[in-house]
């Protein structure tokens, strides 16, 4: 936003001398700062100021995390990420994307964990952020049936880490990831977040529902604005290897069986990436106002939104695209249905389209051939 010749408030943090909202100024702009309490005036005596965000991405060096932030960066605003860089999956790939953002003279790394409370407490202290895109999680739906802790430390601890970090911190918008997962043993498609979400199948679905009920109770109580979106099936280059599509293509691309769950039965709403990334990057922008609407059952600054492609694919048909994208015939096995896991995945981003104006659509085949092209750059492949 450009700003004209006045006195302006911009708040400072007293640690680094860091500014709230960080400032680019034009050749013969003078600036002086007049130190009064908290808040700091700023008389600009030459038209030409242009104030930038900055916003705190966990889990950065992740998958949505990394995208994210490169469109933050790409769109003029200042970054600071944070990551454990765990090794949930391979962290060569974490570190991989991360050092794509590092030489970006607007961004910022630490290595946190989001369950260290005392990091937690001092990044928020030290730090001024305007808002908050929290993407860090311990992921899986079958990896929580083999360590259920992994999930209470990063899922629940440190969600309230970011919640009270966000409270004290004076930030003006929290979104977080949450997932399809919550509609869990749900039977009617497509999924509307108005739908009731009190049958979660997995334990890694129970903690993504409970961050939206402690981030509703802190919009209440604190007039936090709190987004929550439910991400369904996300794919794209630079993927998730524990992922589906990213396992049948590593599979396939060297002459492995792919295991086939539920025989083949499933249907996914498979979401690109690019389309993601720009869903969130839009709800950002757009902080959720108190309701004032007595209809409703809350008047708190709280929303949650599908972002989905709105479009479930079999998943016999998933393969067929994989296949045709490889050159190459996968050996299937057939299996049956693994605990935690649902038939079909199906987003209705009604509200998401008419909030922010988008909607998901890249087609499955598209994003397939993209992934697929990045696979075979990252490994060399031919």
């Amino acid at each position: 936003m450009s700003m004209r010749l006045g006195v302006y408030f911009i708040r400072i943090s007293h640690a680094k001398l860091a500014l709230y909202w960080h400032c680019y100024v034009t050749p013969g702009v003078v600036l002086a700062f007049d130190v009064s309490g908290e808040r700091y005036p700023i008389v600009i005596a030459i038209d030409g100021i242009e104030l930038r965000m900055n916003v705190l991405v966990t889990g950065v060096a992740g998958f949505i995390g990394y995208f994210v932030a490169q469109r933050l960066l790409a769109d003029g605003e200042v970054v600071y990420g944070i990551d454990n860089l765990n090794d949930y999956y391979d962290v060569a790939l974490k570190k991989g994307r991360l050092a794509q953002l590092l030489p970006h003279p607007s961004f910022s790394f630490e290595a946190l964990d989001l369950a260290d409370r005392a990091g937690m407490d001092e990044l928020f202290q030290v730090q001024s952020f305007d808002r908050v895109i929290h993407l860090a999680a311990q992921a899986g739906v079958r990896y929580s049936l083999k360590n259920p802790y992994a999930y209470a430390d990063s899922n629940l601890a440190g969600f309230i880490h970011i919640l009270e970090g966000c409270r004290h911190g004076g930030v003006e918008h929290l979104v977080y990831a949450s997932s399809s997962s919550v509609y869990g043993a749900n039977r009617r498609v497509p999924f509307a977040t108005t739908d009731n979400v009190d049958h979660p199948v997995s334990l890694y679905a129970a903690t993504k529902k409970a961050n939206e009920l402690m981030a509703h109770s802190y919009s209440h109580l604190y007039d936090l604005p709190t987004t929550g979106l439910r991400f369904f099936t996300v794919y794209g280059p630079w993927g998730r290897p524990d992922m589906a599509y990213f396992k049948f293509v590593d599979a396939i691309a060297n002459d492995r069986p792919i295991q086939v769950y539920n025989h083949g039965k499933m249907r996914r709403d498979f979401t690109y990436i690019d389309d993601v990334v720009e869903g969130v990057v839009r709800v950002l922008r757009q902080p959720p106002q108190p309701i004032k609407d007595e209809t409703f059952n809350t008047a708190a600054p709280y929303k949650l939104y599908n972002i989905g492609n709105h479009s479930p694919v079999e998943l016999m048909r998933f393969i067929e695209i994989i296949e045709q994208a490889l050159g190459k015939t996968a050996v299937k096995e057939m299996m049956s249905m693994q605990p935690g896991d649902v038939t079909a995945t199906y987003a209705d981003v009604a509200d998401l389209s008419a909030d922010v104006g988008f909607a998901p659509s890249t087609p499955l085949e598209v994003g397939i051939e993209k992934f697929v092209a990045w696979y075979r750059d990252y490994h060399g492949l031919a």
